[in-house]
């Protein structure tokens, strides 16, 4: 496969079939910035959120699975997906992603994430969509930065709820121009 993969990545709904991929996206070397790995009492309410969280036409947000288009059926490769929350007091979205071990360095991430802009932006819900990469993950810092994010600052986020985690404050104006 070439150095790049980003062309051929596409999201696609989070389905009820996609627990396979959320177990491998829970490797330690993924979660590592997270807190670690879940348990699988967790990941079963993970799944659980993320395909109610697909079924919803609320605009409360979307998860989906990043796949590669290849020939044949697509290869899946990670998970992401947009959500709303309270920010500093006004609605917005927040986006994560996590991207197989195998498949990063390729600009898959960075492809995803503006695919999913695209879908939080066709909601006209919400202006701002934001991300909180650990200040020690550059990989999902630059992820920001390539996806056209800007850097609005060092916050404390809880993740996973109880866990105080220092991680930067990116956000994408949804109702710029692109």
């Amino acid at each position: 496969m070439e150095r790049t993969a980003a062309s051929s990545v596409r999201i696609e709904p989070w389905s009820d079939s996609d627990l396979w991929l959320l177990r491998r996206a829970n490797a330690p070397e993924l979660m590592d910035h997270l807190g670690g790995p879940e348990s699988e009492e967790q990941l079963m309410g993970r799944h659980g959120r993320y395909v109610a969280l697909s079924a919803d036409r609320t605009g409360r947000g979307r998860m989906f699975r990043i796949a590669l288009a290849g020939e044949g059926e697509a290869e899946a490769v990670g998970t992401i997906g947009f959500w709303e929350r309270t920010w500093q007091g006004r609605e917005v979205y927040e986006t994560g992603w996590a991207v197989l071990a195998e498949f990063q360095g390729r600009g898959i991430a960075s492809a995803a994430t503006r695919a999913v802009a695209e879908q939080a932006r066709a909601e006209h819900k919400h202006r701002y969509l934001h991300a909180y990469p650990s200040v020690a993950n550059g990989p999902s810092n630059g992820v920001c930065r390539k996806a056209g994010f800007t850097l609005i600052g060092e916050c404390e986020v809880e993740y996973p709820p109880g866990n105080p985690l220092l991680t930067n404050d990116w956000r994408l104006d949804l109702h710029a121009d692109r």
